[in-house]
Order: C-alpha cells, then sequence, then structure tokens
C-alpha cells in the first residue's frame, strides 16, 4: 500500500517492543464501538491468549449527548466521559492515533499522543471504530472565531466562556461591546445545536437572576438553520411546537439561513437557497454545531470508502468491497456506512447516533468471536426507537416508537432513556447524583477560570519584584 509504505518511511517508525506480541484485535478509537467492542471481546480473546489493543488518543470515551448539560452545568464534565482504564482492565491501551493502516499486511501505524516516534503495530483483527470529526465549511472567520461542541473540553469551554462574557457586560459601559458579550449564537439547527441553545439559555437565565448589573432584556440567543426546518428526527409538528417554545424563551429562529461569514466575530447572513444579505451583528459567542463527517484518517487504509468518506461495511459489519468481505475487517458507528435493514435511516444506511452505534458494537463484537470460532453471524437490524431532547429543567421533546411527547413528560424520558444509556454501573450513578443535586440545589452556575492557563498565578507570584523606584 504505497499511503502506508510512504508514512512508514518518513515517520521512521520506533520500536514497539514495549507493547504485547501476542495475537492481537487492534481496535481503532475508544468512542462507543471501540468501548463496546473491547468490553464484549477482551475476557475471551485473553483466554485464547491473545489480547485487544484499543487505540485513541483520550484516556476516556465520551458520552457526546450529555454535553449540552454540561455547558449548561447540570452533570459534572467527568462524569460524562467513561475511563478506559478503569473499566477494559484486560485491554492493552495505548493513548495516540491510528494515522494509516495497511490490512494487506496486518499493520497498523501509531503516532503517539506524547509526540514521540510513530511505530508499527501488528495485528490479526482490526475494527475500524475512529467515529466522526466536527464537519465545517470553508467561511471566513469561522476557524478563528467558533467553537463546537463534539468532546468534553469543548463544553466545559463553553460553559466557562458564556458565564465570563456576562460578567464582562455587567462591568462594561460601552453598549456595542455590552451587546457583543451578551449575544449567544448556534450554528445548526439538529439535536445538539437545539439541546445546546436551549440548556445554555437556561443556565444564563439564572446566571442573571443572581446579577444586578445585566437585565433579561439584554440577553440574546440566535438559531441559524440553514434548512427549513430543524430536529428531522422528530415530526414536523413537534419541529414547529419546539420553534414556538424556543420563540416563548426569547430565543430567535432563523431558519433557511447560513452563515456566510464571521470575520472578526461579525457575523453576516444570507437566505437560503436564493443566498440573498440576511442580517448581520457581532457576537463574542459563535457555536457550531451544523454536523459531522467520517473521521478522515479511513482514508490512509487501504478499505474501500464510499462517496461520503466511510468505511464500506455489509450488515454483518464486516468491511466489504466490490469482492466481497474483507477478512478480519470490521467497522461499525459514524465512520460506518452500515446497511439500515429496516427500511429506515438516510439513503439506506444507518443514521449517525449513539444509539445505533452503542448496539453495532455489541453485535461486532459477536460477530467477531464467531467468526474465530466458524460460527454463522447474525446481521445487524435494529429499528430506531426514536428519539428524545431535553431543553432545561422540565422541559423537551421526544418521538418513541411513533408516539410523541412535550414538556415535563419529555425531559422525563430523556433523562430516562440516557440515564440507562450511558455506559457502566458506576457512570449511571454519578449522573443520577448530578440530576438529584441539580434538582435540590438548582443548576450550577459557578464559573472556573484560567483553565486554558492554569499556572498564570503562579508565574506571576514567582516573577521578580520590580526594582524600587530610586529617590534621587
Amino acid at each position: 500500500m504505497k499511503t502506508f509504505t510512504k508514512f512508514a518511511m518518513m515517520a521512521g517508525m520506533a520500536s514497539n517492543l514495549q507493547y504485547s506480541d501476542r495475537p492481537r484485535v487492534l481496535v481503532v478509537g475508544g468512542g462507543y464501538v471501540g468501548l463496546y467492542t473491547a468490553l464484549g471481546l477482551q475476557k475471551k480473546i485473553a483466554q485464547t491468549g491473545g489480547i485487544v489493543t484499543l487505540v485513541d488518543p483520550l484516556p476516556y470515551m465520551t458520552y457526546q449527548p450529555f454535553l449540552p448539560e454540561v455547558a449548561g452545568g447540570n452533570i459534572e464534565a467527568r462524569h460524562a466521559v467513561v475511563s478506559h482504564r478503569r473499566h477494559l482492565r484486560q485491554t492493552e491501551l495505548i493513548n495516540g492515533r491510528v494515522t494509516a493502516i495497511d490490512h494487506a499486511n496486518r499493520k497498523a501505524v501509531i503516532a503517539p499522543v506524547d509526540g514521540s516516534a510513530p511505530f508499527e503495530l501488528d495485528y490479526v483483527d482490526v475494527v475500524v471504530g475512529a467515529g466522526a470529526i466536527t464537519r465545517t465549511f470553508p467561511i471566513p472567520g469561522l476557524a478563528e472565531n467558533g467553537i463546537g461542541l463534539k468532546n468534553i473540553e469543548e463544553a466545559v469551554a463553553l460553559r466557562n466562556r458564556v458565564l465570563e462574557r456576562l460578567e464582562v457586560a455587567a462591568v462594561s459601559t460601552e453598549p456595542g461591546e455590552r451587546q457583543r458579550a451578551l449575544t449567544f449564537v448556534v450554528v445548526g439547527g439538529g439535536f445538539a445545536g437545539i439541546e445546546t441553545i436551549a440548556e445554555l439559555e437556561d443556565m444564563v437565565r439564572k446566571a442573571v437572576a443572581q446579577n444586578p448589573r445585566v437585565d433579561q432584556s439584554e440577553i440574546r440567543f440566535v438559531l441559524i438553520e440553514a434548512m427549513g426546518r430543524i430536529m428531522p428526527e422528530v415530526t414536523e409538528e413537534q419541529a414547529k411546537w419546539v420553534v414556538k417554545h424556543l420563540e416563548s424563551r426569547g430565543i430567535e429562529v432563523l431558519l433557511n439561513t447560513s452563515l456566510a461569514d464571521a470575520t472578526d466575530s461579525h457575523l453576516k447572513l444570507i437566505s437560503m437557497p436564493d443566498k440573498a444579505p440576511a442580517g448581520e451583528f457581532d457576537t463574542d459567542t459563535l457555536i457550531w454545531t451544523a454536523g459531522v463527517q467520517a473521521n478522515p484518517m479511513v482514508r490512509s487504509t487501504d478499505f474501500p470508502i464510499d462517496p461520503r468518506g466511510r468505511v464500506r461495511v455489509g450488515a454483518d459489519l464486516r468491511i466489504t468491497g466490490d469482492d466481497g468481505p474483507i477478512e478480519n475487517a470490521w467497522a461499525a458507528g459514524d465512520v460506518a456506512a452500515v446497511p439500515d435493514l429496516t427500511g429506515g435511516g438516510v439513503q439506506g444506511f444507518c443514521v449517525p447516533n449513539a444509539q445505533h452505534a452503542l448496539r453495532q458494537a455489541k453485535r461486532l463484537a459477536k460477530n467477531l468471536w464467531a467468526a474465530r470460532n466458524n460460527e454463522p453471524l447474525v446481521d445487524y437490524k435494529h429499528k430506531n426507537l426514536g428519539a428524545v431532547a431535553g431543553f432545561g429543567q422540565w422541559k423537551g421533546v421526544a418521538n418513541i416508537m411513533g408516539v410523541g411527547l412535550k414538556g415535563a413528560p419529555a425531559w422525563v424520558a430523556h433523562r430516562g432513556y440516557h440515564g440507562m444509556a450511558i455506559p457502566t454501573v458506576e457512570r449511571k450513578i454519578r449522573v443520577l447524583m448530578d440530576w438529584f443535586g441539580a434538582l435540590v440545589a438548582g443548576r450550577d452556575t459557578t464559573q472556573l477560570l484560567d483553565l486554558d492557563q492554569p499556572r498564570a498565578s503562579f508565574e506571576a507570584a514567582a516573577a521578580p519584584a520590580p526594582k524600587p523606584a530610586s529617590t534621587k
């Protein structure tokens, strides 16, 4: 494979003697697919004399449906992640990135996160579960001024950013600066965008009630969505109800509108599809939740890729090319084009969500083990049970097996589903305690300062004292 060989030569491979030389199942990515695949296989593979090796730059799996609540202060950030090392006791863990795969020779290139030299790793089976990354567009100023909501670090930074802007506005006497600080914009009207803007609005409303120098009438929340409706996972009637609900809370919902420019945090909007000017204003907080795309690392492999950049797989979750399944190669989750045998999905494939990823991972682990023992494989088939979304305390929308819920019942359904879905009993307990605490004591609006510069105060204290001015 030319891509792999060229990378290996340029990298100057380091020795990998510190890692096990037992027959390996290599799991690429430690998200939903990686965690559940490793959980399902680690003990069985170890009993055969092999080992499961999971490679991910992070030492934990992030339960992404909880990111809006982390940003809004309802869930402690650490409780929305699941430690690999605590729960994958029989799995070999490598903090790094798989940057290339040569499946023909059963080799992968690993780039450690500490910056040390990349190295090759041999394997017998490979599971590609690298997930997705934020999908962006070449909009001027977006990369410099926007923030996503795809990982726990972004959620924490966003929470502190919003609360910090309230404090800046509280002491500002310049009207333009004050208005800019109190304007919060979310681009993307899917579940992530709607839940994010609703949770943040709920948090800001409480924070403003505690701050006599800022009035609720000064707060501006804007949701920008390029399509003519929001939340395609719920019915059109429910989507219209959500818009009315958001607007009743003072949130501006701009449908058929796209962000054209964000240079210097000055937003220029255009209407869709005619692209006519649709207004402009300044903001200090631009949040991007307008979709995801398959992790581009799969392009540095010798696996078949579909037009959307996903690994092609069969219904049994084996990576599949034009000539049929590829031996010892598996994929699932957002990075894979998994056929939806229920007849739903998008263009015949499972939609990229946590519900499918969790279930696919469990089926993949069973099928991989079955293939090891020459047993029949079972196709993945799961009808989407629906969708649930929370919009702050006692507010939400849900569509569960065709039954639509709004308000408090939907919020309870949201809490119930995700409380059960987050992996491991230990994390379920911690999240339930967070929710109970928020119900009793209210939403936490405490801002943590200087997380990106933790040594700033020490450096200031350790700096040489200025010399006293001369008295002559």
